[in-house]
């Protein structure tokens, strides 16, 4: 538990349109930072985990912004790198009922996605580190976070490091030149967790499911295993999605003899989706850290996903004790004082 956890990846600025209004009717956006990889980093550190985020942001109000608000909720900067012409940004359109959520992105060029894989020391970063986790993202944005986190995970692997992956491909992203199948087995290789459904094996892998039914999944996990022998467990998330304000939840894992699975959780009504599978990842490695039991940590992930539906902004604040009385079956929502 004492060893830090380091998380690698763009950090932008969100906008997001107020009581649900649609971006064409907006005068005015609610700003906050956020980004997947980070998020991970400021939920482990509200479940008390020593967690450090890595990035680079423009030097100038909006980067010293973004860095302060890691440091209100307890992640370490100290590696985070300053250059580059502007911070990423993200707009968000909140759905509801019928209406599902959309996200534009303003992205190009931004300081993260200049980066040079000789800017950061990796050496430096994991000196007193136990765990190293990315995302697919990083190594859409450009060429450079590409070598950038490949570099990462050697320095990870030879130091001894866990190494997870969330390894989610956003075809709108991959605008270098080079497909998510280009990159990211490479990338993959150095993994021992990964978060993949069918869709990312399939899109990233060319995996397919080679039994139908209640087996498909499992097919794909063993086939990912065979090609990638350093992975020990892969997990998921499934939603069901009854409307943009009433989703299902629940988690299944691999470990290449069985597949575990949580209950199903009903989440009506979700106050702000963006980042549970952040929140998702977060928890499991908690549970990873703290009971060193496969099922425990797979149920505590889900249910810190299920409590960041009801946070607003891109990062979960639940507590270990608020996600323990989900896990115990306290779902009344009752006032505590």
């Amino acid at each position: 538990m004492n060893k830090k956890v380091i998380t690698f990846g763009e950090i932008m600025l969100r906008l997001s349109t107020p009581d649900y209004a649609r971006i064409v009717q907006s005068t005015h956006f609610d700003a906050t930072y956020g980004g997947g990889e980070a998020n991970v980093a400021v939920s482990l550190a509200q479940l008390g985990i020593n967690a450090g985020h890595v990035t680079r942001f423009p030097d100038n109000e909006l980067g010293k912004a973004a860095t302060n608000l890691l440091r209100k909720y307890g992640v370490d900067t100290q590696h985070i790198i300053y250059g580059g012409d502007r911070i990423g940004i993200y707009f968000l359109e909140t759905g509801a009922s019928v209406r599902p959520s959309k996200v534009v992105y303003d992205r190009s060029y931004s300081a993260f996605a200049s980066l040079e894989p000789d800017m950061i020391d990796w050496d430096e970063v994991f000196a007193d580190a136990g765990w190293f986790h990315w995302t697919g993202i990083t190594p859409a944005i450009s060429a450079g976070a590409a070598v950038c986190c490949k570099k990462a995970i050697e320095v990870a692997n030879q130091k001894g490091l866990t190494v997870s992956a969330d390894i989610n491909y956003r075809k709108n992203l991959w605008q270098y030149g080079k497909t998510a199948s280009d990159v990211m087995p490479e990338l993959i290789e150095g993994c021992d967790i990964i978060v993949s459904g069918k869709g990312d094996a399939k899109d990233i892998l060319g995996i397919r499911p080679q039994e139908s039914g209640g087996n498909e999944l499992a097919s794909v996990f063993i086939q990912i295993m065979e090609r990638f022998p350093k992975i020990k467990k892969i997990v998921n998330t499934t939603r069901g999605s009854v409307s943009a304000t009433h989703n299902t939840l629940s988690g299944m894992l691999w470990d290449g003899q069985q597949m575990l699975e949580t209950q199903t959780y009903d989440i009506n009504p979700i106050i702000d989706r963006i980042g549970g599978g952040d929140a998702f990842m977060a928890g499991f490695i908690y549970g990873q850290l703290a009971y060193q039991d496969d099922q425990k940590a797979l149920d505590f992930g889900v249910a810190a996903s299920v409590l960041k539906h009801t946070i607003q902004e891109d990062a979960n604040l639940a507590t270990v004790e608020e996600v323990e009385a989900l896990l115990n079956g306290d779902t009344s929502g009752r006032l505590v004082r």
